[in-house]
């Protein structure tokens, strides 16, 4: 799952070089490729751990045109809560249009296909989003609606996590729909190689487990949020992360979804609580 994505996502951030004659300067193409391989040592996805809290590698790459137009692609490793039915990856496939709709307003429509290489189709979705991006003085701003349509990945199969473990489907076929709005900020300390970022998120979906006993809003209503800093190496396409993620989900709140929310879905240790992220990533 992305959009957070904590500590790792494709950018849009390399061109491509086209051949010019001899003494003339290259010129950018109609076509640029850009990717980022990463390494972090938990997946959060909207302050939920995909990984069981343990080490992720991610990797994406888009290709985009001139027009604005971009496709792009975008994998995890998955573990526990994650799994979806026996997938141990997310793969995403993303596509959009990008324009400048005034100086320094950039508006961003596409969709995000949300997909688990051997799992079950039931828990694959689609997630369409709008993203306007600026600035403010020096701050950049980025805020975004993604809202998926009704669909069984979404829906409450079970009731709580006891029937998960151990009862079986309560209402197999569920469909519901998903809601997710962020707002996102960072700002470059000036003469220095480093970004301080900080997001904020708000998810409104179903209250029970879909498929396999995942959600995508686990306790029907949450915030999420994040606060760090990244590095860029010079003269390297390497960038460090650190960061600190929470929620505002309780373990009171969370007691119907055990043991599926938690580490090792033991029970204990819930998925959800705040931890600070680590993150390493080569840019191409």
């Amino acid at each position: 799952m992305k959009h957070l994505k904590i500590a790792g996502a494709a950018v849009l951030a390399a061109a491509a070089l086209t051949a010019t004659p001899a003494f003339a300067e290259d010129a950018p193409g109609p076509i640029t490729v850009s990717g980022s391989v990463a390494l972090v040592n938990d997946y959060r996805f909207r302050g939920v751990s995909q990984s069981d809290r343990n080490l992720a590698i991610q990797a994406g790459a888009t290709i985009s045109h001139e027009s604005g137009f971009y496709v792009g692609t975008w994998g995890s490793n998955l573990a526990g809560w994650g799994t979806f039915g026996g997938s141990n990856m997310e793969l995403d496939i993303i596509a959009g249009f990008k324009t400048e709709v005034s100086p320094g307003l950039t508006v961003d429509v596409g969709a995000t296909w949300y997909m688990y290489p051997g799992g079950f189709d039931n828990t694959d979705f689609i997630e369409p989003y709008v993203k306007l991006s600026g600035s403010l003085g020096p701050v950049g701003v980025t805020v975004g609606v993604a809202y998926a349509p009704k669909q069984e990945a979404l829906g409450s199969w079970y009731a709580n996590g006891f029937e998960a473990c151990c009862v079986g489907y309560s209402n197999e076929g569920d469909k519901n729909d998903n809601l997710y709005i962020w707002t996102d900020v960072s700002a470059a300390i000036p003469s220095t190689p480093v970004t301080l970022k900080a997001h904020i998120g708000y998810s409104k979906g179903n209250d029970g487990l879909g498929p396999f006993a995942t959600s995508v809003a686990p306790t029907g209503e949450y915030l999420d949020w994040l606060i760090g800093a990244d590095v860029a190496i010079p003269g390297t396409p390497v960038t460090l992360g650190v960061s600190y993620v929470d929620t505002d989900i309780t373990k009171k709140e969370a007691a119907y979804l055990q043991p599926s929310f938690s580490r090792g879905q033991d029970g204990t240790g819930s998925i959800a609580g705040g931890t600070v992220l680590f993150s390493g990533t080569v840019a191409f």
